[in-house]
């Protein structure tokens, strides 16, 4: 299964994790931008869980972009100020056209 192409209408960032020496021995995480790339989100399922100490809400999408090798868990999408955890990108049809990354996204 694919997307048509027309739902592809969000101009999505794709970040690769970052680690900069803090100088005191550890590292600071940050985001570099590796992408920009045009987008179809489709919400899945939600639900809320306890973190902190406090109530999270939390959102799976299915998100389908043009074909990258090199999208993983360890990246995030951001449209905006949504961000989007990568959990899985799945080449569904095996024939390197689309993915389809399964993304869960924080809620406040």
């Amino acid at each position: 299964m694919s997307v048509p192409i027309g739902e592809m209408r969000h101009r999505l960032a794709l970040q690769a994790p970052l680690a900069e020496a803090d100088g005191g021995g550890g590292v600071t995480r940050t985001w570099a931008l590796v992408a920009e790339v045009w987008g179809a989100i489709r919400p899945v399922s939600g639900g809320e869980g306890v973190e902190a100490d406090g109530v999270r809400g939390r959102v799976s999408h299915e998100m389908w972009v043009r074909h990258r090798a090199s999208v993983g868990p360890e990246m995030r999408f951001v449209l905006g100020a949504r961000i989007f955890e990568v959990r899985a990108a799945i080449d569904s049809s095996e024939r390197h056209r689309f993915l389809r990354c399964l993304v869960e996204e924080r809620v406040a």
